[in-house]
């Protein structure tokens, strides 16, 4: 298998564990807060959403990564880590903006029409996740972030 989709799929697995583990716990927030009012409560998720997404997807992506950069003289190459944080950044933040305007607008949505807290978080992460899936990909894509060749 071609290195570059060795990288996409690493980066895709890390996604998806981030969103794995911020799905139960913002699952968990969402039903501890279902007494305050929808915007609320979808404010409050979407933050412990990201807080737990980014630090597992932080830990995996830094894990995953930490040798791509070193040289042989042990140096790290500066240059290249740069260019592929910019891009990695780029293309995570245009997937953020969609998925938080995805996921903040479902969540209220369900919540104000009588879904439990619990089952609107779980159906809004899952419709977001899918579209912040295909939003990162094709912006990753789109950067050349897993090109071959310089």
């Amino acid at each position: 298998m071609k290195q570059q989709y060795k990288e996409y799929l690493k980066l895709n697995k890390n996604i998806l564990l981030g969103f794995l583990a911020s799905i139960v716990v913002s699952a968990i927030v969402a039903q501890m807060f279902s007494s305050q009012q929808s915007y609320v409560n979808a404010t409050i998720t979407l933050g412990v959403d990201y807080l737990v997404y980014f630090s597992t997807f932080g830990t995996l992506f830094y894990f995953d990564n930490k040798k791509k950069y070193v040289l042989k003289t042990g140096e790290v190459d500066k240059a290249s880590l740069r260019r592929d944080l910019i891009k990695v950044i780029s293309s995570l933040g245009i997937g953020e903006v969609v998925y938080t305007i995805c996921r903040w607008s479902l969540q209220y949505y369900l919540l104000t029409n009588s879904y439990q807290a619990y089952a609107a978080s779980l159906i809004s992460q899952s419709v977001s996740t899918v579209i912040y899936m295909v939003t990162v990909n094709l912006s990753v894509k789109f950067m050349r972030l897993y090109k071959d060749g310089p």
